[in-house]
């Protein structure tokens, strides 16, 4: 049975300061508009892609990735579909957090954290302190986070408001294996290339090769930590047929070699 996102819970998780508040749900809806908590939000997803965007920056959460959400941080959480499952825990600031806890930033998700998260699955609702065991659980939960979580991922992707671009985007998504151009989005979406490279800047003050090409590297590090595929397949994945130019362009955006980055999931899958 799958169970919805309930707007009630957004202003629910800071009825008690003190609890700590999980909630597991299928988001049901296209966006959830921008809100903030007085705690700080563990946001980990599954069945697709989701952006989040902040008054700092726009996030793009690819699979087996978790993002933190400090206390006060307004965001605002675009799926790419309705049926994308939220995992989230939220935790009430402590005087003794470490810096980890004041840094939106995204890390991946090692088996221990996964599992420990799967646990967290059968609860929902506020957790109180006088509940001492799952308490005890959860509290271990977010001070393990620090220890789990190295490696952030050093980029993000914009998530564009035009109605327009949000369609391209999309489609960009849909065909990430193929060798479109600049032309071709421009036709197919039946748009002056003069139009489409003025959106870009002005939405996502990039141009759509960055756009594209950052997408790609997401992609292709979800591929690497999910479907455990070889450097080669997941290069052919994303649209290149060149491995030495998927491997020194994943280099060069994500900030180390792809044989790095499969060395690291070697380590977090222990």
């Amino acid at each position: 049975m799958k169970h919805y996102v309930n707007r009630y819970y957004i202003t629910e998780v800071d009825r008690y300061s003190d609890t700590i508040y999980c909630h597991h749900a299928v988001m049901g809806e296209k966006l959830i508009p921008e809100h903030k908590h007085k705690k700080g939000q563990f946001l980990y997803t599954e069945g697709g892609v989701v952006y989040l965007n902040t008054p700092e920056q726009s996030y793009f959460l690819p699979a087996r990735h978790y993002i933190w959400i400090p206390a006060g941080m307004p965001h605002s959480i675009h799926p790419s579909t309705p049926e994308v499952i939220m995992r989230n825990l939220y935790f009430p600031v402590s005087a003794s957090d470490d810096t980890f806890f004041h840094r939106t930033a995204i890390y991946p998700v090692d088996d221990l954290l996964m599992e420990l998260m799967m646990f967290t699955n059968r609860w929902n609702g506020n957790i109180h302190p006088e509940e001492e065991s799952r308490y005890g659980i959860a509290k271990s939960f977010k001070l393990l986070l620090p220890e789990l979580s190295r490696g952030a991922l050093p980029l993000a992707l914009p998530y564009p408001d035009d109605a327009r671009l949000v369609k391209i985007v999309e489609y960009l998504d849909r065909h990430i294996a193929e060798n479109i151009g600049f032309k071709h989005i421009a036709d197919h979406f039946r748009i002056s290339e003069r139009s489409l490279a003025r959106l870009f800047q002005k939405e996502l003050n990039m141009s759509f090769i960055q756009y594209f090409t950052i997408l790609r590297m997401l992609k292709g590090l979800t591929l690497l930590l999910d479907d455990k595929l070889a450097i080669s397949e997941v290069a052919a994945k994303v649209g290149y047929s060149s491995l030495p130019t998927f491997s020194n362009t994943f280099t060069r955006i994500v900030g180390v070699r792809p044989s790095e980055y499969v060395k690291h999931r070697g380590l977090w899958d222990r």
